[in-house]
């Protein structure tokens, strides 16, 4: 077994100059010459007999063989960072960093997280929001909630939340302007998200109106501000079910139409795949698809 460990100084120079792609990056990571990292990379490649890097001038880039290898490795060190963890500090208390979307941690995953808490009060979590590829994210997590499926290498991912849309709108509104067909949308404002561009066409097709013409629009980078924005009355938006339903029963918002109700991309989990069989890790994950029922 032992004969087929590469150098463990060499490996882990080879994780850090693979993630930052820069030699130079990684000497500074490393705290450690230009030249060193060279050094440990060619003796890491002499010892595989493979290449892991094309290098073009200062510039470097991993092979084909080299990002393969990098997943796995990286996997390696994963479960050795875990391991060494638990066994130095077995009495403290579990932290899970949990990565998601803003809308879908704000209204959908905040409102539910107080049962998880209840369930399991040994294990801490710390919510992170962000709509970047898990690929490319820059801080560390042990769970990320993204819109399904998805293309990540060395993750595993599980849908655990299914999603439609439907108009909806604050109950002062529709007493003021109210909606029994769609064709009344036409005397409303629709509330548009820049990260959802044909949302509101797609609807309207599916409910026999194409060619509506609204009162106006009002346009907004990012979704969680149209939803805020019909909470406030601005006007109507195309939003998500179930994930909305907590708004809908406190009276915050009203579906009118209760048809066509259009699938949209769910969401699910992914976690690295080293860490899958983390007790927390699989906890949460479990909670998750639970609770999403």
């Amino acid at each position: 077994m032992n004969n087929h460990i590469p150098p463990l100084n060499a490996l882990r120079t080879f994780e850090v100059a693979a993630r930052l792609g820069s030699f130079s990056a990684a000497a500074n990571e490393l705290f450690v010459t230009h030249g060193a990292v060279s050094k440990q990379i060619k003796q890491l490649e002499d010892w595989l007999g493979v290449k892991l890097f094309e290098r073009t001038g200062r510039r470097v880039k991993l092979t084909d063989v080299g990002w393969r290898y990098l997943v796995q490795v990286q996997d390696g060190l994963d479960i050795i960072a875990n391991a060494t963890a638990q066994l130095m500090q077995p009495n403290v208390q579990r932290r899970l960093v949990i990565n998601s979307t803003p809308t879908l941690a704000m209204h959908w995953l905040l409102p539910q997280l107080p049962q998880f808490q209840q369930q399991f009060p040994d294990i801490e979590l710390r919510l992170m929001t962000s709509d970047r590829d898990v690929g490319r994210l820059e801080s560390p997590f042990d769970i990320a909630l993204r819109r399904w499926p998805g293309d990540w290498p060395g993750y595993i991912a599980k849908p655990f939340l299914e999603e439609w849309e439907l108009p909806l709108c604050s109950p002062t509104l529709l007493a003021r302007l109210p909606v029994t067909i769609p064709a009344d949308l036409a005397r409303h404002t629709l509330l548009q998200a820049d990260t959802r561009p044909t949302a509101w066409q797609r609807w309207l097709t599916l409910a026999g109106v194409p060619d509506l013409k609204p009162a106006r629009t009002q346009h907004f980078d990012h979704f969680y501000l149209a939803l805020q924005a019909a909470m406030d009355g601005l006007g109507v938006v195309l939003g998500p079910l179930p994930m909305m339903q907590s708004e809908i029963a406190t009276g915050g918002l009203i579906a009118p139409l209760p048809t066509p109700r259009v699938p949209v991309r769910g969401y699910c989990w992914v976690v690295p795949r080293a860490m899958m069989n983390d007790p927390a890790i699989e906890a949460f994950c479990q909670w998750l698809e639970n609770s999403a029922k």
